[in-house]
């Protein structure tokens, strides 16, 4: 039975996306000043994403051509220049027509088990599926700082080292350096939180380092001018860490940043 759904899969179609519809997945403000050649690549992952990974629709909504063609090219930007091995390991993708509200137990401090029902944007399940709100999906990508698909991907990235904690795989020499730079941000960032100071990143960055990290991700892709201004030095180790520079692509001065350093 195992090899015959195998050979199942390996022969299933990947959905189908016109031509049309890969430029208008590709006509957002987030993939402003991208050469022919980058864009080109971020078809190239994001076809490979509609033929690697299981899409799934929820609550009676099909995933269609322009949806996950949508879902697909901006999941494709973080690792433009890292590589599409860095989304191994699990296997669907799954689409709710709006937000979705999963049943929970959680212990408060008192060691009591409460059943909760919170609604979600989007979910990624460590080596299971992630899971996206279509109507949140559709209000990404403006460059407004805020991105359901990149948020996600992002936890994604972050699960490679085996842990959900705001540290991607990263070489041992440079773990140092993250770490320094984003422990420092992120209690700042918590304390101006608690302190009710207001602030441009969205304050869910606080909820933990995962969260840090996840929702900076959104900011560095969408709206990095917050970023840089508040944390430069958590921009830069995440520079390094993407091997992307938005700042400078978004004001029109791309950079080649593609080789490894």
């Amino acid at each position: 039975m195992r090899r015959l759904w195998a050979w199942l899969w390996s022969k299933a179609e990947p959905l189908a996306v016109s031509e049309a519809e890969w430029r208008q997945a590709l006509d957002l403000p987030l993939f402003a000043g991208f050469s022919v050649e980058e864009r080109d690549r971020l078809r190239a992952l994001a076809e490979r994403l509609l033929a690697d990974k299981t899409w799934s629709g929820a609550a009676g909504m099909p995933v269609n051509g322009p949806m996950a063609a949508t879902i697909a090219t901006q999941a494709a930007l973080p690792v433009l220049n890292l590589g599409a091995d860095w989304y191994a390991g699990w296997q669907e993708i799954i689409v709710y027509p709006d937000e979705f509200v999963p049943e929970r137990e959680e212990m408060d401090e008192a060691g009591v088990v409460h059943h909760v029902r919170r609604p979600l944007s989007g979910e990624a399940w460590e080596g299971g599926p992630l899971v996206l709100s279509w109507g949140d999906v559709e209000q990404s990508g403006r460059c407004e700082g805020y991105n359901v698909v990149l948020h996600e991907f992002a936890h994604k990235l972050d699960m490679s080292n085996g842990a959900v904690d705001g540290l991607p795989r990263l070489p041992q020499a440079r773990i140092e350096a993250w770490a320094a730079a984003f422990s420092s941000a992120y209690e700042d960032f918590c304390r101006r939180v608690d302190a009710g100071e207001a602030t441009r990143i969205d304050p869910y960055a606080s909820e933990s380092p995962a969260e840090f990290f996840a929702v900076l991700s959104e900011y560095f892709f969408e709206w990095p001018e917050p970023l840089f201004a508040a944390y430069p030095a958590v921009y830069e180790q995440m520079q390094r860490f993407y091997r992307q520079d938005p700042l400078a692509r978004l004001k029109g001065q791309a950079h080649d940043l593609a080789a490894p350093r």
